[in-house]
């Protein structure tokens, strides 16, 4: 199976919801180039999960 094939998407209040924040941050994020979105159609935009993974950073401990 490729890899596209288990690509999973979802829409941005999905993904607000997945990463605890409001659908306004992740069009930010997308605005600013940080998170890749993808439109599909007129209206209708989708972000990957693995693209959310990536927005991530580890913040350092003081350790």
């Amino acid at each position: 199976m490729a890899d596209h094939a288990r690509t999973q998407y979802l829409t941005l209040a999905e993904a607000a919801e997945l990463m605890s924040v409001s659908v306004k941050t992740l069009r930010r994020r997308i605005a600013d180039g940080t998170l890749p979105a993808y439109r599909c159609g007129r209206r209708v935009i989708r972000v990957r999960v693995a693209d959310l993974e990536q927005v991530l950073h580890r913040i350092p401990s003081a350790r």
